[in-house]
This record gives structure tokens, C-alpha cells and sequence, in this order.
């Protein structure tokens, strides 16, 4: 089953990788890599779909519950805060950080009465397998893609030929792998919590 799952993973990522180059290919020098696009799409697409299945996985483990339910309104933020383009124009600008804050606010609700068994919740999930995929994914999001998509730094290294689409190209694909990343530690969270749901039975 390993092996299924690792080819299953592997072909993942490179159709994502494909997906992305698509663009490139089918727009050529007119590809803009931006809110608008297939890659930006993909982002939408797995951030929803990870939020989804951290809240399923939260309602499969009682000992997971609070920490898949914060992972899952986490996602809910990213995904709202990817989606920002679209709701500054069908709702209002600036709605993302309404959306957002709103999210906080239930969150904290939820964990009113529960900050005694937070940290034992986020050390359960810190000793699951899927937990370091996490992470890897979560902080190549952050930190690496907004590293290394700085301005500053491709206009250092290419000088006059300086082109805006080739940082995005980079910044946006560097991003989408983390949400791939997360996205595969959402799958695998909830294929443990129903294994030990199993084994329970």
C-alpha cells in the first residue's frame, strides 16, 4: 500500500508541476502568472480541499480534534487570503481581512474552555508521520516562496533583463508545491485517523 501511495504522491506532484507549466505553453511571452490564472486556481483548489479534510479528520480523532480543527481554519484563512482578487471585486475591497478575522473570532469561540488540552492535542499531532509533510509544506508557503520572490532580489541577478513573469513563475510554483505538500498531509492525516478508527472497533 506504501508503494501505491508514494507512485500516487510522486505523479501528483509532477502533474502539478505540468499543470503549471501549461500556462507557459499555451500563452507563451503573454502568460502573466496571476490572480487569475490556473496556478492561482490550484492554490484555491487545495487550500479549500486541505481545509476540508483537516475538518473531517477532526471529527474522526478525539485526541486530534483541536489540532486538526486549527489546521483546518488555517487553511480556511489561506484560502480566504488567496482569494483575495475575487472578493475585492464581487464583495468589497479589503473583505479577505473581514472573512479572515471573522474565522479568528470563531476559532477562539471554539477553543474557549479547551486551552488545558491545546498543547496535548498539537503533540498528538506533532508525533503523526504526516505532521513533518506539514510543516515542510506550511513553511515553503511562508518563508521560501516569499524568500525568494522578492523584487529586489531577481532585479540583482538579471540586471536590465529584469522580467516580473519570470519571479512569478518562480514565487507562484514554489507556493503551489507547499499547498501540494499540505494538501498530501491532509490526505495522510485522514487516512490515520480511519485506520485507528479501525482498530478500535
Amino acid at each position: 500500500m506504501f508503494i501505491f501511495r508514494s507512485l500516487a504522491y510522486l505523479f501528483a506532484v509532477a502533474g502539478v508541476a505540468q499543470l503549471i507549466s501549461l500556462e507557459g505553453y499555451e500563452f507563451q511571452t503573454a502568460a502573466q502568472y496571476s490572480e487569475s490564472t490556473l496556478t492561482e486556481h490550484l492554490q484555491d483548489f487545495m487550500s479549500f480541499f486541505s481545509c476540508v479534510l483537516f475538518l473531517y479528520a477532526a471529527r474522526l480523532n478525539a485526541k486530534l480534534n483541536i489540532a486538526a480543527t486549527l489546521l483546518g481554519a488555517l487553511l480556511a484563512m489561506m484560502f480566504v487570503r488567496e482569494s483575495d482578487s475575487l472578493l475585492d471585486v464581487y464583495v468589497f475591497d479589503g473583505a479577505w481581512q473581514c472573512i479572515v478575522g471573522l474565522i479568528f473570532v470563531c476559532v477562539l469561540v471554539f477553543l474557549w474552555g479547551r486551552f488545558s488540552i491545546i498543547y496535548a492535542s498539537l503533540k498528538e499531532y506533532s508525533q503523526q508521520p504526516c505532521f513533518g509533510t506539514f510543516l515542510a509544506g506550511f513553511v515553503t508557503i511562508l518563508a521560501f516562496s516569499r524568500l525568494i520572490g522578492r523584487s529586489s532580489y531577481w532585479q540583482a541577478i538579471m540586471g536590465d533583463a529584469y522580467m516580473r513573469l519570470v519571479k512569478n513563475i518562480v514565487e507562484e510554483g514554489i507556493e503551489t508545491l507547499g499547498y501540494t505538500l499540505i494538501l498530501i498531509s491532509a490526505i495522510e492525516l485522514v487516512l490515520i485517523c480511519r485506520k485507528q478508527n479501525k482498530l478500535f472497533l
